[in-house]
């Protein structure tokens, strides 16, 4: 079974690679409006996340913005297929950068001070790992899971290395990880828009509270790295815009702050960016889930060490 899947996803990138960007994305939004058809267990979750995080939504409304994301999410995947081909040129003429004057500048002769990025499944997120465009001196890096399936996650792994960005192995290259933000010139983007598990902290997401990481947080003060939320939009079919977030500190009065106050900010970012555009999140994942999650101060070392292989 690994070996036919590996096989199918290898002809549907070489088709879609071959195809025009704006054939692609309007297959992508076909693709999507007949998953939200099919796919009954995601759409009944989407619609529930979505008229709890806007109560004031008729549930007509809601049916048709969870719609609209299921379009959008299939369109962002197969762009994402399309733009993994692109050269720089074409990279830059599909996306606009915003706030790259916002990380550290380097000194003549010498890399940047690195930062640390939280960042979600917004648009075409594939395109953070090409970030280093329009962020000179920077290396783009970022964490990932990998799937149950070997074949897959090469296949995925072939076109994201495409970027020149490093991937590490959230299970398996913690130790590689460390290694790499101890030098300068790091760019590092970790996902915390997702469900955490059992490792992070029970904090509010659109009132409700959710497992939230730390991860970037803990990150930003081991390494003494700016930190920063960076999303991207969907400006029209096949056009995005990524913009950098203001910086969210990571002392008060000369003392680090505590990991969890700065993921409330991070938050609290990602909700704003939710609410200007609903339908460019990922609501399919059940960000709500119920369960244990660890909070208050006590365990804050706790979640620093776990936070280590993040």
């Amino acid at each position: 079974m690994d070996a036919f899947l590996t096989l199918l996803a290898r002809l549907v990138i070489a088709c879609l690679q071959a195809l025009p960007l704006g054939a692609v994305a309007w297959l992508g939004r076909v693709f999507g409006a007949m998953a939200y058809v099919l796919d009954g267990r995601h759409r009944n979750v989407a619609q529930r996340n979505i008229a709890a995080c806007f109560p004031e939504k008729s549930a007509a409304e809601v049916r048709a913005l969870a719609r609209e994301n299921f379009r959008r999410i299939g369109e962002s995947f197969a762009c994402a297929v399309k733009t993994a081909s692109f050269d720089d040129a074409g990279i830059r003429a599909v996306t606009e950068f915003v706030g790259a004057e916002k990380f550290p500048k380097a000194a003549a002769g010498e890399r940047p001070r690195s930062v640390v990025c939280a960042v979600g499944h917004f648009a075409n997120f594939e395109l953070l790992g090409r970030s280093a465009l329009f962020c000179p001196g920077y290396q783009v890096a970022t964490t990932y899971r990998g799937l149950r399936q070997e074949g897959l996650t090469r296949v995925m792994q072939e076109l994201r290395e495409k970027s020149g960005s490093l991937f590490f192995e959230r299970r398996k290259d913690a130790d590689a990880l460390k290694t790499a933000m101890s030098k300068p010139g790091m760019l590092l983007g970790l996902f915390t828009d997702q469900h955490a598990g059992d490792r992070g902290v029970r904090l509010p997401f659109f009132g409700r509270d959710c497992s939230t990481s730390v991860a970037p947080g803990v990150l930003a003060l081991r390494y003494g790295c700016p930190l920063f939320t960076v999303i991207c939009y969907r400006t029209a079919p096949g056009l995005w815009r990524i913009e950098v977030g203001d910086e969210i500190p990571t002392h008060l009065n000369g003392h680090p702050r505590p990991a969890e106050d700065m993921a409330r900010e991070m938050n609290r970012a990602f909700e704003t960016a939710i609410r200007r555009d609903p339908a460019n999140w990922f609501w399919v994942h059940n960000r709500w889930k119920e369960g244990k999650w660890r909070g208050g101060r006590e365990d804050r070392s706790q979640r620093i060490e776990d936070s280590k292989a993040a």
